[in-house]
């Protein structure tokens, strides 16, 4: 049973640590918040853990096996790196990093002590992800994606009030690409591989991060277009297009539905029932390279491709991180 603790006390880190333990394979054993009263009430619900508002003590404990961080992405680097020198296994939600360089740093540092670190990229570990990389051979050459993944912000409404989010704080490493502008990107990534070039354009807000945006990678023969927003809603759905067909996906962070419409044919739905907490797959996917040793492992060179771009497209839109200067 892997011993688990985890860096936040947020929803998604509640929808994680649910996960985690309806796979059968974790415990929950420690609970790191700036305030420790905070990190008591989280861990209430899942019984006697250990509760910590010192990351230092957190990384020395000898009850744990892994962390799962969900903190403010510009902390994601120094909190990993601080976690993998102590020996401890680490699951990071994504982005890895503000930084290319901060991500191959945390890299290094987790082969450099014998440790799994895994961006919490949860698209890529989904039944439904499968099922789209397998049926794109149907679609003969491929010719056009689009990725669209647009959603307006509950935080939204305080940045226009004069309130300064976190969501909108490029402080903070934040912002639409590095929010919801991931999925389609890593997506992208996963799916296709690196480009051989890509193209950005957003539109700032006045705190500097971008509020929605749209890139373009190229491929020989292909163009993936992504489109990301966190100040707009978008009914429509992802699809990739072929010579022989297309493939439409519905919600592209879940992958709730996938439907092959072959060129000239009758659609059909491909895709298959997931379960309701997605966040599962991931969390099983990690704890098999703990139990298998895996340091080395694809989402490796997925997540350290996906943070190159991401810098590349922020140099491209003029979005500065204090990260970039370091």
């Amino acid at each position: 049973m892997i011993r688990l603790a985890i860096i936040g006390t947020n929803w998604i880190t509640r929808r994680f640590v649910d996960a985690a333990l309806a796979c059968g394979q974790y415990r929950l054993s420690a609970v790191y918040s700036r305030r420790l009263e905070q990190a008591a009430d989280f861990a209430a619900p899942y019984g006697a853990v250990h509760c910590f508002d010192s990351l230092d003590a957190l990384a020395c404990s000898p009850e744990v096996d892994a962390v799962y961080i969900a903190s403010p992405n510009a902390l994601h680097c120094a909190q990993t790196l601080l976690m993998l020198r102590h020996g401890k296994h680490v699951i990071c939600e994504k982005p890895l990093a503000s930084t290319h360089a901060e991500a191959q740093r945390a890299f290094d540092c987790a082969r450099a002590n014998g440790v799994v670190l895994f961006e919490a990229f949860k698209t890529a570990y989904l039944p439904n992800f499968d099922v789209i990389r397998s049926a794109l051979p149907r679609l003969g050459r491929l010719r056009k994606a689009f990725l669209n993944y647009c959603q307006y912000s509950s935080r939204y409404p305080r940045y226009l009030n004069g309130e300064n989010p976190n969501t909108f704080n490029p402080a903070f490493s934040n912002g639409s690409i590095m929010d919801i502008g991931f999925y389609c990107l890593a997506s992208g990534v996963a799916l296709f591989g690196e480009p051989q070039r890509v193209s950005a354009e957003a539109v700032l807000l006045d705190s500097g991060v971008d509020a929605h945006g749209h890139v373009a990678m190229r491929y020989p023969g292909l163009e993936v277009l992504l489109f990301h927003s966190k100040v707009s809603d978008s009914a429509l759905p992802s699809e990739i297009q072929g010579e022989e067909g297309s493939l439409v996906i519905e919600h592209l962070s879940q992958c709730q539905r996938v439907t092959l419409i072959p060129r000239g044919g009758v659609a059909q739905e491909i895709g298959v029932v997931q379960r309701e907490n997605t966040m599962e797959y991931e969390a099983q996917a990690f704890a098999r390279l703990i139990r298998e040793g895996r340091v080395a492992h694809a989402g490796v060179a997925r997540a350290l491709s996906t943070a190159r771009l991401l810098d590349e497209i922020r140099r491209q839109t003029g979005v500065v991180f204090p990260a970039d200067r370091a």
